[in-house]
């Protein structure tokens, strides 16, 4: 990421990309990452030993589940999910959100899957 301080537009890199399911990083701070990443359907149940995640809903409406409860978001509302706490995201039409989390933390947390796992530090 660049050292010299510049203007993001949220919208404007959100409308660079359309795939689902994998996180583009746009800013860089302190050892964290603010990520965007566009969702839809069920993501795969799996933890994050040692980072929290917390996920910021740009557009549309998406849940977090975990085993005991589910956390309904709308734009503007957050939630953090703890690290060692299994969870899962859904959507069902597509929502954009914001990710803060640790740079080296892999999409799926403890599982490797094919159609899900994200490469990363993917830049837009």
């Amino acid at each position: 990421m660049n050292a010299t301080p510049w203007k993001i537009d949220i919208a404007e890199k959100f409308a660079l990309f359309s795939e689902h399911w994998r996180p583009k990083t746009i800013a860089a701070l302190n050892g964290q990452e603010l990520k965007l990443v566009k969702l839809q359907g069920v993501f795969p149940w799996h933890v994050h030993e040692h980072e929290d995640e917390m996920f910021l809903v740009w557009r549309g409406k998406f849940r977090v589940e975990f085993r005991d409860h589910v956390v309904e978001l709308e734009p503007g509302q957050l939630v953090v999910v703890p690290r060692g706490r299994e969870h899962r995201t859904a959507a069902g039409e597509e929502v954009e959100v914001l990710i803060f989390e640790p740079a080296a933390t892999r999409n799926t947390g403890n599982v490797e899957d094919a159609q899900f796992t994200a490469p990363l530090h993917v830049e837009i």
